[in-house]
């Protein structure tokens, strides 16, 4: 079992940043982040989350249409900005991910409904898995919903769009859409909002 320490840094210490030191997060340390990020368990190993980090003032500039007003500011003081994303054609990676069953990619090919499904719900664990890596590398975390997906699809994910300097297969296809966003750095804990109550066990658990 971990110490205190460390589910306090984990959990019960750990907050929603909205504002941040001037302190950068270096591309060794996202790195790090995805490869811890990478373990956690998804439906059938299919892994369906892709990443992109926004490390640049320009690179935010470029996802500021897409915020709502209260959001901006928010990103663009962050030292990165995560758009947790998800492929809807995760199950093409499947026999290299699930090479123990080899129909499995069919299955899902076979299934938009059931693509949509996997995608965003597994998506959602590896962002939350990715929070929660964030948290054991030092990092603070500040996931935002309050953005139009459409136009961060638009923007990042369309088919045909050119990006410069990517080299992830992933960036121009169309297959990509977003599901949520997280900030991360060093948060300023002097902008941290008094902490919100939770619910209790009897209130959210049920022991049948």
């Amino acid at each position: 079992m971990l110490n205190d320490a460390a589910l306090d840094q984990l959990f019960r210490e750990a907050r929603s940043h909205n504002g941040w030191l001037n302190k950068p997060v270096s591309d060794d340390t996202l790195r790090q982040l995805y490869e811890l990020t990478k373990w956690g368990p998804t439906s059938a190993n299919s892994s369906p989350a892709r990443f992109v980090f926004l490390r640049t003032r320009e690179a935010k500039e470029r996802l500021r249409p897409a915020l709502a007003p209260m959001n901006v500011e928010k990103v663009l003081s962050a030292p990165v900005t995560a758009i947790i994303a998800y492929d809807l054609r995760f199950y093409e990676k499947m026999p290299k991910l699930f090479p123990h069953n080899k129909s499995m990619a069919e299955l899902f090919a076979k299934n938009p409904q059931l693509v949509e499904a996997t995608a965003r719900r597994n998506s959602t664990l590896q962002g939350a898995y990715m929070m929660m890596a964030a948290r054991a590398l030092g990092l603070d975390a500040g996931p935002l919903s309050g953005f139009d997906n459409a136009k961060v699809d638009e923007v990042f994910f369309d088919a045909g769009r050119e990006c410069e300097g990517c080299d992830q297969e992933f960036f121009p296809e169309g297959h990509v859409k977003s599901n949520f966003l997280c900030n991360l750095g060093y948060g300023d804990p002097s902008k941290l909002f008094p902490r919100l109550p939770r619910l209790k066990f009897e209130e959210a658990c049920t022991l049948l």
